[in-house]
């Protein structure tokens, strides 16, 4: 996944994902103190509200892992107690007391269970921006969470502590649909973001988390690889406000070689959210010597302007060592811009550029009159000159979502 500069963390950017608190025992006390644990960005809170119990509504915290345990929406039954699993290309074929290959999904005497409903490892509260999510509610928050698990395995994941382990390998605890809505609506986040790690392998408990956020108002985002089936894209992420799509390449030899899945399922999955009318916009890590190619470049955004439109937001980030892919340098800042400039000679409106705080790249200008539009400072949006959807100097139309 990837992400831009935290200065919160106080340091240069890691990779390619946001960075969630992950591995913090989210008891009765420390799951708000860990959710609330960016305070320095939101604003002083009192500290009662960190030590507030969970409410009794939220379910009992003690019953072990049988209440993370719900039947699975996305499998096939099979002879012999065996099932297939309809989630994510894979189709992991599993015998009795077995797992597939996301290590959170388990037969059970012929029933296919996910382990991790409800059973949340990371939590924080993000700026949107960090998703990155530029086109969507610029300068409000997220309530962003995450699960244990992954259908891929990048040699350049930054969250490999929570995304490549099995769920009881990870400290978690139990936060149900109903509860993560109403801290969201406390702490005035208008949106929860299902992030970190990987949301398709948790996809029953995002459902049911935006069905609950809904009904309270607030909004669902997923930053995710988007390394799906069509028909369980078209149901978990149709309940969703806006989804942020990690193209990891544009070569089926990469997403073999270092990620560990393939490229046309997710080519797919853009396509069906182009026809879904979903909001979506794209992040392309950029690793040196892999997939930095200006032929790749090019392949890339042509593919996206044929399939998607001019209008879907790319973000070109800076890579950092991370994980498994310790032997190569950060990205150079001209690679960068070269990447956006083949995307701009496209014809491609909006091509931002990630990772590097203060770069030019990171503001929204008018495709028709080049003025600046958004100005973000970090994580920050400084400057929101957007009015109605449009532009207000030459009144062209910006798409995103701008208004709660």
């Amino acid at each position: 996944m990837a992400r831009e500069f935290d200065a919160r963390e106080g340091q240069s950017p890691a990779v390619h994902g946001e960075r969630g608190l992950s591995s913090c025992a989210l008891d009765r006390r420390s799951f708000l103190q860990c959710a609330l644990a960016s305070g320095a960005a939101l604003g002083a809170y009192e500290f009662a509200q960190l030590l507030a119990p969970i409410p009794s509504w939220a379910g009992p915290q003690n019953q072990g892992d049988s209440r993370f345990t719900v039947e699975a929406k996305f499998y096939q039954k099979l002879p012999n107690k065996k099932i297939k699993c309809k989630l994510c290309p894979r189709e992991c074929t599993v015998g009795d007391r077995e797992r597939g290959y996301c290590g959170v999904r388990e037969n059970h005497g012929g029933t296919y269970y996910t382990l991790v409903h409800s059973r949340v490892c990371a939590v924080h509260i993000d700026p949107i921006e960090k998703k990155p999510l530029f086109h969507y509610l610029p300068g409000t928050l997220a309530f962003s969470l995450a699960t244990a698990g992954c259908n891929v395995n990048c040699k350049f994941c930054q969250n490999w502590d929570i995304s490549q382990v099995r769920p009881e390998q990870v400290p978690a605890d139990y936060a149900p649909p109903k509860l993560i809505a109403e801290l969201a609506k406390q702490h005035n986040c208008p949106t929860i973001a299902y992030t970190y790690s990987e949301p398709v392998v948790f996809s029953e408990y995002l459902m049911d988390a935006a069905d609950a956020g809904h009904e309270a108002g607030i909004r669902s985002v997923v930053v995710s690889n988007g390394y799906m089936q069509e028909e369980s894209l078209k149901t978990a992420y149709g309940k969703l406000d806006a989804v942020k799509i990690d193209l990891k390449a544009f070569t089926e030899s990469y997403y073999k070689d270092v990620v560990g899945g393939e490229l046309k399922p997710v080519l797919d999955s853009l396509v069906t959210l182009r026809k879904m009318n979903k909001w979506t916009e794209i992040v392309y890590l950029v690793v040196p010597t892999l997939n930095d190619g200006d032929a790749e470049f090019g392949s890339l955004a042509h593919w996206i302007k044929t399939n998607l439109g001019v209008d879907v937001p790319v973000h070109f980030t800076q890579f950092h060592p991370e994980y498994l892919l310790k032997n190569l340098p950060i990205t150079p800042v001209p690679t960068l811009e070269r990447a956006k400039a083949i995307a701009d000679a496209e014809g491609l409106h909006y091509v931002y550029i990630g990772n590097v705080p203060g770069h030019p790249a990171q503001n929204t200008y008018c495709p028709k009159c080049h003025r600046m539009l958004v100005e973000r400072v970090g994580f920050t949006a400084s400057r929101m000159l957007i009015r109605k959807g449009s532009c207000p100097f030459c009144h062209e139309p910006i798409p995103g979502v701008w208004h709660a």
